[in-house]
């Protein structure tokens, strides 16, 4: 088991990565705070005084601006691949009164910023439903389709894939290496040769194992989707009480 392209596309636009945001039209690359609500949509946080904003500002026939919003993964650790790049489009329109109320709440779940509170004076919230979205990985591009992007959720574990990882490799060192050894039917050897989880997602973590400069990689699946970090660790309970 692994995630779908569509929900690694969701898990990358949530808000928890920096993102780029494009406009149709308009040369060069602005630096954006985002976020998406629960249908996916996504929120895009911007000071009045910027060229974000000017940017987005309608043109004399009122329309919408369309926009791209590009977001790259950030790996957890130097080493572990990543989950590639995502990118979505559709057409900002500024929220007000009710609408930017309940957009900046949406905003907060994903990413509390005392910001939100000068929604209307010192900051402006645009809000675009996905039109389109793509997932790139290692050369490989692929198109979402926009209803499954929508109905995806993203990866719970993904905004603590670090802390996971340092916590598993700091407080649980010997018991997961001789887990992961278990698992992979691995003999006992040097500590270099051990095996160690690089990258932890719902479904499963990916494991790398070998010698030095020939290490190789696996997925070791949950079997089952967690719902979120408590349900990992129970799930990990017995390794760590191990004894």
């Amino acid at each position: 088991m692994r995630p779908s392209p569509a929900e690694i596309v969701r898990t990358l636009v949530a808000g928890r990565l920096p993102g780029l945001v494009h406009l149709a039209c308009r040369p060069g690359l602005h630096h954006v705070r985002h976020a998406t609500d629960p249908e996916g949509r996504v929120l895009l946080l911007v000071p009045v005084v910027s060229d974000l904003a000017a940017a987005l500002r309608p043109g004399a026939d009122d329309r919408a601006v369309a926009v791209v919003l590009d977001v790259l993964d950030l790996p957890p650790a130097a080493g572990a691949p990543s989950l590639g790049r995502a990118l979505v489009s559709g057409w900002a329109r500024q929220l007000t009164g009710d609408e930017a109320r309940a957009g900046a709440v949406d905003f907060a779940a994903v990413e509390p910023t005392g910001d939100l509170l000068d929604v209307g004076t010192r900051f402006r919230l645009f809000r675009f439903e996905v039109a389109e979205a793509r997932w790139h990985r290692a050369g490989d591009l692929r198109r979402i389709d926009p209803q499954a992007y929508a109905e995806a959720e993203p990866d719970p574990l993904h905004p603590v894939e670090a802390g996971l990882l340092s916590h598993l490799g700091d407080e649980h060192a010997q018991r997961m290496t001789d887990y992961l050894r278990q698992q992979l039917g691995l003999a006992a050897g040097p500590a270099e040769h051990a095996p160690r989880v690089e990258r932890i997602d719902r479904y499963g973590m990916l494991v790398t194992f070998g010698r030095p400069g020939g290490r190789r990689r696996a997925r070791l699946s949950f079997g089952r989707r967690l719902a979120d970090q408590a349900e990992l660790t129970r799930l990990l309970h017995p390794v760590f009480c191990a004894g």
